[in-house]
């Protein structure tokens, strides 16, 4: 009895936890997407249409990230499966970002938390690493991990009925 009252709670409990994460995602989402707004604005404004557009596409790989995680936690809450593809994803997405705002960090000037001139063997290595997590991305295909709550009932065991 106290197990099935424990259980009941921590199922309440993970629920509550995935609307906060469901209410953080979209905050996220909203705040990237003013972000993005901003950077283009600035980048009209200013004149620097090309650094500009550059940081603004690497905001909007993030709008990207976070429309996956959404999606797996949609995926999640529907039908109690979480795809091992998101997480490959949002590496991909990362990379992609970093190829995309890396030289445009490197060539605005001292004033960017990144210094220093571009470095070609760091640039190969991350496009190494693109390539290999493109490739995961394909192997893994449609793998899924399901949650316990949705697994189907085995029969004889305890707290289950037979079908």
């Amino acid at each position: 009895m106290l197990e099935k009252a424990l259980i009941n709670a921590l199922t309440r409990f993970n629920h509550l936890l995935h609307i906060a994460l469901a209410i953080a995602l979209v905050l996220a989402s909203v705040l990237v997407i003013w972000q993005f707004t901003v950077e283009v604005t600035s980048a009209v404004i200013n004149n620097h249409l090309v650094n500009g557009f550059l940081q603004s596409l690497g905001t909007l790989f993030l709008v990207w990230t976070l429309s996956s995680l959404i999606s797996a936690e949609i995926s999640y809450l529907n039908r109690g499966v979480f795809h091992v593809r998101v997480f490959v994803e949002v590496t991909l997405i990362t990379l992609l970002r970093l190829i995309i705002t890396r030289p445009v960090l490197e060539a605005s000037g001292p004033n960017t938390p990144q210094t220093g001139l571009f470095d070609p063997v760091q640039y190969g290595l991350i496009l190494a690493a693109l390539l290999v997590v493109g490739l995961l991305h394909w192997l893994v295909g449609n793998a899924s991990i399901a949650g316990q709550d949705k697994l189907p009932l085995r029969s004889g065991e305890p707290g289950r009925s037979d079908d």
